[in-house]
């Protein structure tokens, strides 16, 4: 086949982030771009090993995710997209790219833009999820600080953007203790990201990542992954913030975080699948997604994050939860991107 690869790629120097156009949010007003503002885009060596792998079999043309896409998306002959473009500007951004395909009817990989306009909106996420009785953190979304007066949730908190991903906007600071806190982190929220915060009841739990591949019946949960935080240096809370993610976690220095498979008691293990399962039935995610979850006090499996666009660094000496369930799972790298890759071409009728 013809495959096209659409993505988008972190900015390799500074100077490139300051002849970027202005942040605007959906009302126009121009947002302030944060030291994370570009976590969620892919390395070049992310991008060129997916392409690689996709080589392996098909011709692989590459179409950046920039104000061109459009033209180059119409003049190109592929077959199908294999889109990993997390796109840049409002909670549309991760659909832009399936829209236009859509449009010019050609067939592409992963989630379409609903799904993926709902999953990045993490209260809509929550609110879906609610209805359909799938166990999530008791929240709350404030625009203004004058909404916390109506606060009744149970400190320990977590305080996010409604709308980033990457742990972008979530800091050690985003664990917070009391009203006091709480106010701080939800006035940085509203500042840096311009957008509303999202405030959920600490889940005290274990914490494991359930990644999923495949659609409707032959969907299936890889090797769950459980994200320990006993060896996290003093000082930082048990969450995989940014700083953990970014920063503390590096090749030269690898946190120690991560273990596959999971140590699970076979009851404990088919509610995590279960309930990532229904999750990613009931958001209508398509041919993969990596889903979070986290314990509550009663030890039942919570959703804390759906990724519908997961994360897929291809060193394994890289912290990388999917390609890490998929090795487990005996499949490498490049056995994982084709598979991707043959279960959209499936759905699509194309094989």
């Amino acid at each position: 086949m013809n495959v096209a690869l659409t993505f988008n790629a972190k900015p390799e120097d500074s100077s490139f982030v300051e002849e970027l156009s202005p942040i605007q949010n959906n009302s126009g007003t121009q947002l302030q771009k944060s030291v994370d503002t570009f976590a969620e885009w892919d390395t070049w060596e992310t991008i060129n090993a997916v392409k690689d792998a996709i080589e392996t079999f098909h011709k692989v043309e590459l179409i950046e995710a920039d104000q061109n896409a459009w033209e180059k998306l119409k003049e190109s002959k592929c077959d199908i997209v294999f889109n990993i473009a997390e796109g840049f500007n409002g909670l549309s951004r991760e659909a832009q790219i399936p829209a236009m395909l859509d449009m010019l009817k050609i067939p592409y990989s992963g989630a379409d833009p609903l799904t993926l306009s709902i999953c990045l909106d993490k209260a809509r996420t929550k609110e879906i999820l609610s209805y359909y009785k799938i166990p999530n953190a008791k929240f709350l979304v404030v625009d203004k600080p004058d909404q916390l007066k109506k606060f009744d949730l149970e400190f320990p908190l977590i305080i996010k953007p409604i709308g980033e991903g990457s742990s972008k906007g979530i800091y050690s600071s985003s664990f917070v203790n009391d009203k006091k806190e709480l106010l701080l982190e939800v006035e940085r929220i509203l500042k840096e990201y311009n957008q509303p915060a999202l405030i959920e009841e600490f889940l005290p739990g274990r914490e494991f990542t359930a990644a999923i591949l495949g659609n409707d019946g032959d969907a299936e949960v890889l090797p769950i992954v459980e994200i320990s935080y006993k060896d996290f240096p003093d000082g930082f809370v048990p969450i995989y913030s940014y700083e953990a993610k970014w920063i503390l976690d590096t090749r030269e220095k690898p946190l120690n975080v991560f273990s596959c498979p999971a140590k699970l008691d076979p009851t404990l293990e088919n509610e995590i699948k279960e309930t990532a399962l229904k999750t990613y039935k009931v958001l209508r995610c398509k041919d993969w997604s990596r889903i979070d979850l986290r314990l509550d006090k009663n030890n039942v499996p919570n959703i804390i994050e759906v990724n519908p666009l997961p994360g897929i660094l291809p060193n394994p000496e890289d912290n990388s939860c999917f390609p890490k369930a998929a090795r487990t799972n005996g499949l490498n790298y490049k056995k994982m991107i084709n598979k991707v890759l043959y279960v959209a071409a499936k759905r699509y009728r194309l094989i």
